[in-house]
């Protein structure tokens, strides 16, 4: 589908997705469906809608202002002046046609609804039902008038008003998808700004104080190496001290150490893919994790659970940890869009802090469908809190 420029919607107007049709079959998921008025192109052909000199260019007509009316309600969005001109067209020529040949002519009425269903828009008003439901009684009416029995009028009405608000409830329902999906994107994108912001709050409550410490302690040095060398090694080394520590804190809290483990990360994620649309499902067997192993798989599910949201398109992540005595497995997998694996900055950091922990990431389409992220981290030669070495 192509994209349109979109004009600011006025006051009062409907949800962006009426309007538009991003999203769909397109033209030519519509056009097979001409086909239900075979029925007229046969009177044609065969002699029966008479002068053919007349009946054959008005139906001609017709199939061009069809055709056209629908490319244009996909091309430049519904309720656009020339699709809108076009349906007032197409429908004038419907009635003319039943009106004057009779016959297999009323089955252009629900053709005239199907192309109403694209080009007319939803507003506040249901301005398709309305307008469907006009040519629906009209067409009927009109079929009745030229000759037909009761029964048959009614089921020219009743498939013009079907034919129409099938469509239109069609592009309506993907244009809410659409809307939906953006609203997951945008959720992502909030979530990944907001734990930016606690990231930056986190460092500055570390190293505020600290580096104001350190800078009073150096100052003190400064001013007792002529007067005490002792005294201003001791606050030297306090300086080396306070420096180890805020450089553990720092390692700590970049690795996911500080204030978040595994467990809180998993709810995070739970409450994170709810919000999204995504029913998660989380499994946890084995062995009870070090603090360590815990911290660094819970950054997985960070950021694995971030890209799932943003880019699998997924109803559904199960996220499953295994704990084993010299071994931890974390997996996340989703039944999404699958694909290649994207090294993209989230995945490329993930390997680089797996790879640093001794550990192994694999990503990749799983052979069930969907996607998969799985990291094994060894529990005997994870780093230990307070080495910094």
């Amino acid at each position: 589908m192509t994209h349109r420029d979109e004009a600011p919607d006025a006051p009062g107007s409907a949800p962006d997705f009426a309007g538009r049709i991003d999203d769909g079959p397109g033209p030519f998921g519509i056009y097979p469906w001409l086909l239900v008025g075979a029925g007229a192109v046969s009177d044609v052909a065969h002699g029966r809608a008479r002068p053919l000199w007349a009946s054959a260019p008005l139906l001609g007509l017709f199939v061009a202002l069809v055709l056209a009316a629908i490319w244009f309600g996909f091309r430049r969005g519904r309720g656009d002046r020339l699709a809108s001109g076009l349906l007032v067209a197409l429908t004038a020529d419907a009635f003319v046609l039943n009106a004057w040949f009779g016959h297999g002519m009323a089955m252009l009425f629900p053709l005239a609804a199907m192309a109403a269903g694209v080009v007319v828009p939803w507003t506040r008003r249901p301005w398709p039902v309305v307008v469907v439901g006009m040519l629906a009684v009209l067409g009927g009416v009109a079929t009745w008038l030229r000759g037909a029995s009761p029964g048959d009028g009614f089921t020219v009405g009743y498939s013009t008003l079907i034919s129409g608000f099938i469509v239109s409830i069609i592009l309506l329902l993907f244009g809410a998808i659409r809307e939906l999906r953006e609203t997951r994107e945008e959720l992502a994108r909030t979530a990944v700004s907001e734990e930016r912001l606690r990231f930056a709050r986190d460092l500055h409550d570390l190293l505020g104080h600290t580096l104001s410490v350190m800078v009073i302690k150096a100052q003190a040095v400064r001013k007792l190496i002529p007067r005490d060398t002792g005294l201003a090694a001791g606050q030297a080394a306090d300086i080396e001290t306070i420096g180890r520590d805020a450089l553990r804190q720092v390692r700590l809290a970049v690795s996911g150490y500080r204030g978040r483990g595994l467990a809180a990360e998993i709810d995070g994620a739970r409450t994170a893919l709810r919000d999204a649309g995504i029913e998660p499902t989380v499994r946890q067997e084995g062995t009870p994790l070090p603090d360590e192993a815990g911290s660094l798989l819970g950054w997985v599910v960070r950021e694995g659970v971030t890209n799932v949201i943003r880019h699998s398109g997924a109803g559904t992540c199960e996220i499953s940890v295994h704990g084993r005595v010299d071994t931890a497995v974390l997996s996340i997998r989703d039944d999404g869009r699958g694909g290649p694996p994207v090294m993209g900055n989230g995945l490329l950091g993930l390997t680089e802090r797996v790879s640093g922990a001794g550990g192994r990431l694999q990503a990749g389409p799983d052979e069930r469908g969907g996607y998969r992220l799985t990291v094994t981290v060894p529990l005997n030669t994870l780093p230990v809190k307070g080495d910094v070495s």
